[in-house]
């Protein structure tokens, strides 16, 4: 599921970031994009202690993001800050996988598919 996610969300920014990136304003999907940056870094975190044995993966989709996106200056520096929140808000949280973890995940995984398919919706040619 996270592979169509990235795939459909990098069609996403390629067709509506360009004239974003050339200004390096906020897109109008900005707030979305930091949702999902955090999703990614809390999944990053909480997979790990699950045992879910997928490495990085979540990091690197979280590079794919930037990659996609190719955000400059502060853009980039918000959608990394981003991960580095959700990371770190669960790190401090949890030590050890959890049935309140699992169910983290769960959701993120939902909210992070939808966030996915509202930006396909709304900003898809």
């Amino acid at each position: 599921m996270s592979t169509r996610f990235l795939a459909i969300f990098v069609l996403i920014l390629a067709c509506a970031s360009a004239p974003a990136r050339a200004q390096d304003v906020a897109a109008p999907f900005d707030g979305d994009l930091q949702r999902l940056a955090e999703i990614l870094g809390g999944l990053h975190y909480l997979r790990g202690i699950c045992g879910s044995n997928e490495g990085n993966k979540w990091r690197n989709e979280m590079q794919a993001l930037i990659d996609a996106e190719t955000p400059s200056g502060e853009r980039r520096t918000r959608m990394i800050a981003g991960f580095n929140r959700g990371y770190n808000g669960f790190q401090q949280t949890y030590r050890s996988c959890t049935p309140a973890a699992t169910v983290a995940i769960r959701r993120y995984i939902e909210e992070g598919s939808k966030i996915s398919r509202d930006l396909t919706a709304r900003y898809a040619n």
